[in-house]
């Protein structure tokens, strides 16, 4: 389990500004997550840093599937490769695996969220940390593939 380091109060708010010293460990981890999560075509990635920011979590990363079942694929594929992996991370906690409209998976370090378009239309998680910097996983994934009807 990583260490956290608290600021006190009087230490001032921390400001998007502030740069924090690379945590391999935690980029790992996210990085793992992208490239399991791109395995089942997830879509709009996007993994906020939240060091210093959150006292329950390092990073969130949020993602979408078109549907139900394609959010449940998304989360089996993190969860299992996570659990067969060296470390054989299990999460904390996991909800939402029943309606699959938003399933989140806690592993302490990282919070993952799964989307539906629509409830992740509605919730905007990435908008409420919008001034926090963003881990880049974009790699881990494909180029978006054209809208039908783009073909030509």
């Amino acid at each position: 389990m990583s260490k956290r380091t608290y600021i006190s109060a009087d230490a001032g708010p921390e400001t998007s500004d502030d740069v924090l010293p690379p945590d391999p460990e935690l980029e790992g981890l996210v990085g793992r997550i992208a490239e399991l999560a791109s395995e089942r075509k997830a879509q709009d990635p996007v993994a906020v840093d939240l060091r210093g920011a959150s006292a329950y979590t390092d990073a969130f990363v949020i993602l979408t599937g078109n549907t139900d079942r394609q959010v449940k694929a998304i989360h089996d594929a993190i969860h299992e490769g996570l659990k067969h992996d060296g470390e054989r991370r299990l999460p904390r906690r996991v909800e939402g695996v029943q309606e699959a409209r938003w399933i989140l998976l806690d592993y302490g370090d990282v919070v993952v969220h799964v989307f539906v378009p629509e409830t992740r239309d509605f919730y905007r998680l990435e908008s409420l940390w919008g001034d926090r910097p963003r881990f880049d996983i974009a790699h881990h994934f494909g180029p978006p593939e054209p809208a039908s009807g783009d073909e030509g």
